[in-house]
């Protein structure tokens, strides 16, 4: 005789309780944002630096193996968002606004963001590409889309997507380790956001499909802030 040890799924409702807006995952949510804003503002830039520095290292050899294995060869994601309620340049406005000084919003937008600002080498950005924490910067990034953009099988039409910006991620060293085209086009109530990222074709396709939801969680939060500071 056997018998069926087969549990039901698991479900815990909030029934009455809290008088805010929201579920149980909403409130985890806002408190997570939280403690990480506390520990970013308590252990400063370079304080969160210092206390990555084994991780940075760790992350940086593996991109740069990734990158030598590849043999110039990359691998591309494209993470694609609909919004509504805002326009393509009032979002991108923003965007040069706080990639201009204000790094605390830019930070803001992932728990995995640790550092974004410019040094002596260029515009350097500090977070994690899948598992791993790494140090890169972003160079040529513009409105002018680079050589290998211009080729690019992500390159959308230029009448639909008019709003376009490209980057090598390179290591302090100049090892090109991934790419990134960013296209905006504008809809008849917000904008559409093509989000690609090129990491080389060595890496896992998990670590490629974790920054695509980095790319997700990211923008999201930063088309929200842009909207808020309208108000």
């Amino acid at each position: 005789m056997t018998h069926d040890h087969t549990l039901p799924p698991l479900t815990v409702t909030l029934e009455a309780g809290p008088t805010g807006a929201g579920d149980i995952d909403d409130f985890e949510l806002f408190y997570a944002r939280r403690a990480v804003d506390r520990f970013r503002t308590l252990l400063g830039r370079q304080g969160l630096l210092d206390l990555l520095a084994d991780d940075i290292e760790e992350g940086n050899a593996f991109l740069r193996e990734s990158a030598r294995t590849s043999g110039g060869r990359f691998k591309a994601g494209t993470t694609v968002l609909a919004t509504k309620g805002l326009t393509s340049t009032a979002f991108l406005a923003w965007m040069d606004g706080a990639f201009a000084g204000d790094e605390r919003a830019l930070l803001a937008a992932h728990p995995e963001h640790y550092a974004m600002g410019t040094d002596a080498v260029g515009a350097r950005v500090v977070e994690n590409i899948g598992p791993h924490v790494c140090s890169f910067y972003m160079g040529g990034w513009g409105t002018d889309a680079l050589d290998w953009a211009a080729d690019a099988d992500e390159l959308l039409p230029e009448s639909e997507f008019p709003r376009k910006m490209s980057s090598n991620l390179f290591l302090a060293d100049g090892t090109v380790v991934g790419r990134a085209l960013i296209q905006f086009g504008d809809t008849a109530d917000g904008f559409t956001s093509a989000l690609t990222v090129y990491l080389p074709s060595a890496c896992p396709d998990e670590v490629l499909d974790h920054h695509l939801r980095h790319y997700a969680v990211e923008f999201r939060n930063w088309i929200v802030a842009a909207a808020a500071a309208r108000a």
